[in-house]
């Protein structure tokens, strides 16, 4: 195979563009159309979404992690270098996206015909236009009988201020018109600003794990050159290594000589860590530092989650499958944690739910694991007043990431609470029913916009732990799904947040602890003390399950003794017999409760730690 000779593409003929949208909006399939018009993979029916790589992208349909190619292109006799990077659509991959972005001078907007403007395109749209790149809207799914385009592109222009005749209109399946969005491309989307004589510069904006070959690190150039052999040193951990190899990914891997100023690639440094490959951090040649590169923001967990391995003996292979994936998804952050009841484990910190599902299943299939995952909680803060905890944590503000460490009222001013802020689309026919379910939820309204006469655009303030299980699930019940969700962070703000216990015969069971706010205490407290009923097998004596707060008992259930007829023997006779017996056995069932002690079986933990959905 001939190496590429990469310093025939000079800066002025290199675009850099990701493809952004909302979830099912095409993404993927602009892609493959992209990918086969330049000629980078041949035309088969078979090519359906080829940038997603992983199993669970192929299973779910979804993208999970972005991926580059690069393109070559002939457009009035100049060759023109394209690097792609296709991103994901989802709430919880939006690090992803950002990331992407800042390898790139220009995005392609994408938005679907039928579905019009939705809560992910909106996020997506100002994440670059706040980076400063220039913006190609592309309406897509116009061979679907229903698409509106011209609706579509009134709404781009009311909520985006992007004239209507910039649009293009395409249909990613069919092919049809996409060729004109790569002139718009290489017309609209300015080269980068750098040159190869400067000393290099590069980003590492992703990074994946190669068992043969170490950390392979995706870089843009932002100056100077790099090619095998040359010496290089990482801005973050100072660390020197020397190039293995350099390429480009069209899209499988392809070596090349060198590759030079505002290009896209891959490069293999014999870095051992993927921490090594630390995503944001700045590559230069050996006795020649530069400034820098301003990094990213590191993805700040929004959930977590218990996990735990079925059986003990599995801890080991858990631990070494854990450290390979986060090896690939950084993004997961890992606490060592253990319980009574389920062993030693993990508390694991995810961007959103979904990541928690993809991260799961991952597990699954490309590891053969099957955990237990308790129900996701939101990390809390407190402000310490007491001066003898800020001196043992050194600081005034500790972070709560699960129950056991939620420190008491007495010697807090204030509980902390992440809150975000929400975007929801909808058709307005459900906006009724929208702003209900956002209200019980204690959300406060911030703004209500109509993008056309038919759909409304809301924004609230959400406090996470509200969104967190079912909340996506509800809206798009109530809305049969038209309604689309997005959020960002939106820091924290204080709550009245409490302990609930539950108590087993006044006994309290660690396991079963949660940090809940103080409204929503009495419907949780009732609904656990009812799942425990059911899920505790009966004993001989009388067992008494109830929920609190501090000292107060805020729901009870009761689950009733075996108990043997002691009366079956009476035949008539006087009632003082019949009291004698019941009194005695009722005095034994009283002694009995003292010494018995509750155990609960580890199925019936399972069940209730389990995520409500599965009720």
């Amino acid at each position: 195979q001939e190496k590429l000779d990469m310093s025939t593409y000079p800066v002025e003929s290199i675009r850099n563009f990701s493809i952004i949208a909302h979830v099912d909006h095409g993404k993927s399939t602009l892609a493959d159309r992209l990918l086969e018009i330049t000629g980078t993979i041949s035309k088969t029916d078979r090519n359906k979404q080829v940038l997603d790589k992983l199993q669970v992208e192929r299973e779910r349909g979804i993208t999970v992690k972005a991926q580059s190619a690069s393109l070559f292109y002939k457009h009035e006799g100049i060759n023109y270098l394209l690097n792609l990077i296709d991103t994901p659509g989802h709430v919880d991959f939006s690090y992803e996206v950002s990331r992407s972005l800042s390898a790139c001078q220009g995005v392609i907007l994408v938005v679907d015909a039928n579905e019009g403007i939705q809560a992910q395109t909106v996020a997506n749209f100002y994440l670059a236009f706040e980076a400063q790149l220039s913006i190609i809207p592309v309406i897509n799914k116009i061979d679907l009988k229903n698409a509106d385009p011209e609706r579509v592109e009134k709404q781009i222009e009311k909520l985006f201020d992007i004239p209507t005749d910039e649009c293009v209109r395409i249909s990613a399946k069919q092919g049809t018109n996409v060729e004109k969005v790569l002139q718009k491309v290489i017309e609209k989307i300015p080269p980068p600003q750098c040159n190869t004589t400067d000393p290099l510069k590069a980003l590492v904006f992703d990074s994946t794990f190669d068992h043969y070959r170490g950390v392979v690190a995706n870089i843009a150039l932002f100056g100077g050159e790099i090619a095998k052999g040359q010496k290089i040193v990482s801005a973050h951990t100072k660390k020197r290594y020397e190039v293995n190899e350099v390429g480009i990914l069209a899209p499988s891997e392809q070596p090349t000589h060198k590759l030079c100023a505002g290009q896209v690639g891959y490069l293999i440094a014999g870095m051992k860590e993927v921490t090594e490959a630390q995503i944001g951090d700045t590559l230069f040649l050996y006795k020649q530092p530069v400034e820098p590169l301003p990094g990213f923001k590191s993805a700040k967990p929004m959930v977590f989650a218990g996990m735990y391995p079925i059986d003990q003996t599995e801890y080991n292979n858990l631990k070494s499958a854990l450290e390979r994936l986060t090896l690939n998804d950084s993004s997961v952050t890992v606490h060592r944690d253990s319980s009574l009841a389920l062993g030693a484990g993990w508390r694991l910190g995810f961007l959103g739910l979904l990541h928690m599902e993809v991260f799961n299943q991952r597990l699954e299939q490309e590891y053969n694991m099957s955990v237990i995952l308790t129900a996701p909680t939101v990390p809390y803060k407190a402000v310490l007043s007491s001066a003898k905890l800020k001196k043992e944590y050194g600081k005034d503000q500790i972070t709560i990431i699960s129950p056991a460490q939620f420190p008491d009222k007495l010697s807090v001013s204030e509980y902390l609470e992440p809150t975000v802020l929400g975007t929801i689309v909808t058709p307005h026919e459900y906006i009724g029913k929208i702003i209900t379910l956002c209200q019980d939820r204690r959300a406060v309204q911030k703004d209500m916009l109509y993008i056309d006469e038919n759909r409304v655009m809301l924004k609230y303030l959400f406090p996470l732990n509200e969104i967190v299980v079912d909340f996506y699930d509800a809206l798009k019940s109530l809305s049969s799904g038209y309604a689309s969700f997005d959020y960002e962070d939106a820091g924290y703000q204080s709550a009245d947040l409490v302990k609930m216990d539950i108590l087993l015969n006044g006994n309290p069971v660690e396991e079963l602890a949660t940090v809940i706010h103080k409204d929503k205490a009495y419907a949780a407290g009732k609904l656990l003390c009812e799942r425990l009923k059911e899920t505790i097998p009966r004993q001989l004596f009388e067992i008494a399950i109830q929920a609190a707060i501090g000292k107060k008992i805020i729901a009870r259930e009761t689950l009733k003794p075996y108990r043997k007829n002691v009366v079956a023997k009476c035949y008539g006779g006087d009632i003082t017999r019949k009291m004698k017996l019941l009194k005695r056995q009722a005095e034994g069932k009283k002694l009995m409760r003292k010494i018995g002690n509750v155990e609960v079986p580890r199925d019936a933990f399972i069940r209730v730690l389990r995520r409500e959905t599965d009720k």
